[in-house]
This record gives structure tokens, sequence and C-alpha cells, in this order.
């Protein structure tokens, strides 16, 4: 059944699609993606993809390369990212999640004082539009927890919600959290991270909190509350992450947890996409989506555009507008609010 769809993978700061960018999904070349919040450069990587745009690589040098090799890792979201300083007329861009803390005053004016975003707010997770609780399959619970052990032990959400999410702390949910630009090395699939920092000052840093320099000891230790009470993702700073792991099999539409087995298609309402969301839990504020859907053969367009009936089920099961930009065939994003798009002739990889 798996061969009758195609993937297709956005991102942007926000929600709404018309904001988003195609991702050149295994290509070494960076997303670049800004607001008003963050500046963001983002490589996706799959293994066995098949999806668009049309002829884009089926895997990417990143997995020849340890520990992927090993671990047999099926996909990566790995990011760099600049947390901005926030304005004082700033507003935060939500679909509706509500901060868990009606306190945002407080909350901001606790971020101002630590000078950054503290990491007991930086979240990253899924979340969905709509509910998904009538087609969630038998043993659900038993797979959520397993996915808390082998992916990540700080989720929390609730599935049953009308809005569903599931969110932990960046700060435990990367798999490797390094303080810098890192490097981009093609040769790698393009960015590349390793745990630690490219400075003194922030191995330094690091070492004061006490935090462990192996990615899965750092994991561990951000569960900890003092962990997260003590990290500060800083404005102006540059951090690097990078989310993988073998469970999620994209080329086979298929989530697969030892014990657990999940074939995605049989579950999917045909509209909701999968949604990694870094987000501010206090504020509600969103600095970054990245977006998977399916999407029938028969519905794309020969240049890899979507038909205007697909895209209209793409916007109103994952959120945004009536996905215009997308419509017409183009990739850049729409202007929208204090967040403009790029006014660089058409370079579909960049939002500013």
């Amino acid at each position: 059944m798996a061969d009758k769809y195609v993937l297709r993978v956005t991102a942007g700061p926000e929600y709404d699609i018309d904001r988003h960018v195609q991702v050149h999904v295994n290509k070494p070349e960076p997303v670049k993606i800004a607001s008003d919040h963050m500046d963001i450069e983002l490589n996706v990587r799959v293994q066995g993809y098949k999806g668009l745009p049309p002829n884009s690589p089926s895997t990417s040098a990143y997995f020849d390369h340890e520990p992927h090799a090993y671990n047999q890792d099926q996909y990566s979201i790995a990011f760099r990212f600049k947390p901005k300083r926030p304005k004082s007329d700033s507003k935060p861009s939500s679909n509706g999640q509500a901060a868990s803390n009606g306190n945002t005053t407080a909350e901001s004016d606790d971020e101002e004082e630590k000078d950054g975003i503290p990491a007991t707010d930086l979240q990253f997770g899924n979340d969905f539009d709509h509910p998904i609780r009538d087609r969630l399959p038998p043993g659900i619970n038993a797979g959520m927890n397993i996915l808390k052990w082998f992916v990540d032990p700080g989720l929390e959400g609730d599935v049953y919600a009308d809005n569903p999410y599931l969110y932990g702390p960046a700060l435990s949910s990367f798999n490797v959290v390094h303080i810098g630009e890192g490097t981009h090395d093609a040769s790698r699939g393009g960015l590349w991270f390793e745990e630690g920092a490219s400075s003194e000052e922030g191995e330094e840093y690091r070492k004061r909190l006490g935090c462990p320099g192996d990615g899965k000891a750092r994991q561990k230790w951000a569960l900890k509350s003092e962990s997260k009470e003590a990290w500060v993702w800083g404005y102006d700073k540059t951090y690097g992450v990078d989310f993988f792991n073998p469970y999620v099999d994209f080329g086979e539409l298929s989530i697969r947890l030892p014990g657990f087995h999940l074939p995605v298609v049989k579950y999917w309402d045909g509209k909701q996409g999968l949604r990694y969301v870094l987000r501010n839990r206090s504020t509600g504020q969103v600095y970054l989506v990245v977006l998977f859907t399916l999407h029938l053969k028969e519905d794309v367009n020969e240049d890899g555009s979507l038909k205007p009936a697909a895209l209209k089920a793409t916007a109103e099961g994952c959120g945004g507008g009536a996905g215009k930009n997308a419509m017409n065939g183009k990739d850049e994003a729409a202007n929208g609010g204090k967040e403009e798009a790029s006014n660089g002739g058409g370079n579909d990889d960049d939002i500013d």
C-alpha cells in the first residue's frame, strides 16, 4: 500500500503552510529559516526516501557514518539555531495549544533575566490539529511506554486530546546537543554536530553545569529538574542539535519499536501529517515546524507541485491558510504578520 503514496517535507517558522518551504530531503545544502525569534538552518535526511521533489536522493551519506550506520538510523532532523532577544511587541504563534502556565508575562520576564530561553521551556516534539483518538491502534498505551523508554523518556502529552501532543524538553529530546556552529560537511550529508562545543567557552559552560560529554548521558542528566533549571539557551548564541532514530521507517511508512509495529497508512485519516515542533512551553511561541505529509501519486503534478485538492486537504489537516504558494508550484514563504518572506529573488530554501 505504501507504494501508492509519496512523501513531502516542508518547514517553516510557524504552523501556517503558506509560511513553509519545501525541504530538499537528503541534499547537503541546508534550508534557511528566519523569524523574529530564531535563525535556523535545517537538514532532513531519510533512508529509502520516496518523495518530493521528484528525483530526490533516496539516501544521504550521513547514514554511512557512525553512530548512524551501526544504529541503522532511518531519519534525522538536524539544525543550527540562534535564539533572538525578544522584541517587546512580539506575540506567540500557536496552533491552540495552551501554555502550561498562564503567567506568560512573569515567564517572559524570567527569560530576560536569564538572558535566554530556559531549558525548562524549550520543547521539541509532535502535535496535531485534530483528534487522533478514534484512529489509534490497539496497544497504543504499551507503544507509548516503549517510545518513552527507547526514544525520549522526557516525553509528556495526551494523544487522546482534541489537539493531541507529545513534547519533551529539547535538552533531553535531542540525541546530539552542540554549543556552537558545528560543521557543514557534504561528505557526511551536510550539517554535522558532535556532542560538546565548538569553543572553550562552550565547553566550560557545560562543565560548570555538570553536563556530561556523552549524548546519552546528557539526555539522562537533562531529565533532572536541577539540570533543566540551570541550562539556558542563550540569546544570540548558536547551537547545533540532531534528532535521529531507527524506529520510524518513512520508506515503508511504518513505526517499528521493539515489540510494537504500526503500519501508518492503515490508521491514517488521509489529511494530517507528522509534525515536529520546536516551541516554548510557557508562552506557546513556535520557533520551527517540520512537516511530513503523505500524498497519493495521482494528486501530484509532473513538476512535483500538489494539485489544488491535495493542497487544500493538507492545509485543513495540518493548519495554515489556503496554501496559495504551494498551489502555484512555488516554494517561497508568503508574507505574513511581522515575519516577512525572503526578498531573495525566489530562493526556495530561505525564509526570512
